[in-house]
């Protein structure tokens, strides 16, 4: 159906279309010409990074930053056990194994139980900021110099959290804090792995195009019109974040004494409006005859047919998924776009 609140919705009300047609116009609809160059350099700035790698989605992102630290086959990689299912495959698509921890109570992975899953084979550890949480990043740089790890981060779901890991991966999906369609890009302070990141995503040519290709790489390039869309975006990247805080703080007011809600801790930036449901799929049903659409949490990875595991029913991420959701979240969403919304879970949970 046709929902009159989206979970999701792009707030394109920047230079997009100007961008983009300056570059149709220019004839760059490739990955040539200055806007992907322009996006990464605006980004990494805004996120006091050195480099910016823009590539194709938040996925290829992942996998990018995993080859350019060498991690392949035999290696074992940290991954939270709440997380999107593409942070687990981004270590799968290298030949690397996926060894998985258990979330805390704000969904983020569990750092007091990383150290019992690291083995001799373990060469990273790939912290994902859920819905916008940051992770205990300190904790995290701790245990990765202790055991001389490399540190991923997955931040598709939190632009606005500042990298401190060796390489930081973010997703510019429809659906996210700011998007070009689709796309991606990689951070970095280290020169010699942003000059592997850029070799990977684009084939590994040489430098004089011979068509040589001495390793396995990919064709993970960001096109120009993507990098157009994703400059427009990063321009109002502080504004699009102030206006997210506040829709952050509208909800808490509206659903903080509603019975049978259960709010999450806050955010450091809102990606999606998280909280657990008592009769969940009953109020699912119920918002989504109002025009409200809403969206489950993550399933646990070891509920994923690959990555099956028999201990799963005894973890938080279990627990978790049984009863969460979000509620539409996006930056044009207004105080009376929240009002209708909270006042039909009020509506849901009080109307007996």
């Amino acid at each position: 159906m046709a929902f009159t609140h989206p979970v999701s919705r792009p707030f394109l009300t920047g230079r997009e279309l100007e961008y983009v047609t300056d570059a149709v116009s220019g004839g760059w609809i490739s990955s040539q010409g200055p806007y992907v160059r322009r996006f990464e350099e605006a980004f990494a700035a805004w996120n006091g990074v050195a480099h910016g790698v823009a590539c194709s989605s938040g996925t290829a992102a992942l996998t990018l930053a995993l080859r350019a630290l060498g991690i392949g086959p035999g290696d074992e990689v940290i991954v939270p056990e709440f997380t999107m299912i593409a942070s687990a495959w981004a270590v799968t698509y290298t030949g690397a194994t996926p060894v998985f921890v258990d979330c805390a109570d704000d969904l983020n992975i569990d750092v007091t139980r990383v150290e019992e899953k690291i083995t001799p084979r373990t060469r990273a550890i790939m912290p994902v900021h859920v819905y916008g949480r940051r992770c205990d990043m300190d904790a995290i740089m701790d245990i990765a110099h202790q055991y001389n790890l490399r540190v991923v981060e997955d931040s598709a779901e939190a632009h606005g959290v500042r990298p401190v890991g060796d390489i930081a991966c973010f997703s510019l999906f429809a659906n996210k804090i700011i998007t070009a369609g689709e796309g991606g890009v990689c951070l970095t302070d280290d020169p010699r792995l942003a000059g592997q990141l850029a070799h990977l995503r684009a084939m590994a040519f040489t430098r004089d195009h011979s068509f040589l290709h001495k390793k396995l790489a990919y064709n993970h390039r960001m096109t120009a019109m993507q990098g157009a869309v994703a400059l427009a975006q990063v321009e109002r990247l502080d504004d699009i974040l102030a206006a997210r805080r506040e829709i952050e703080a509208r909800y808490d007011a509206a659903l903080k004494d509603i019975p049978g809600i259960t709010l999450m801790p806050p955010r450091d930036v809102l990606w999606m409006y998280d909280l657990r449901a008592e009769r969940r799929e009953e109020l699912r049903a119920h918002l989504d005859a109002r025009g409200v659409e809403t969206r489950l949490f993550f399933k646990p990875m070891s509920r994923q047919p690959g990555y099956l595991d028999p201990v799963w029913p005894t973890l938080n991420a279990h627990r978790f998924s049984e009863d969460g959701l979000y509620l539409p979240t996006h930056t044009g969403l207004t105080a009376d776009d929240q009002e209708y919304i909270a006042g039909a879970v009020r509506e849901f949970y009080t109307s007996g």
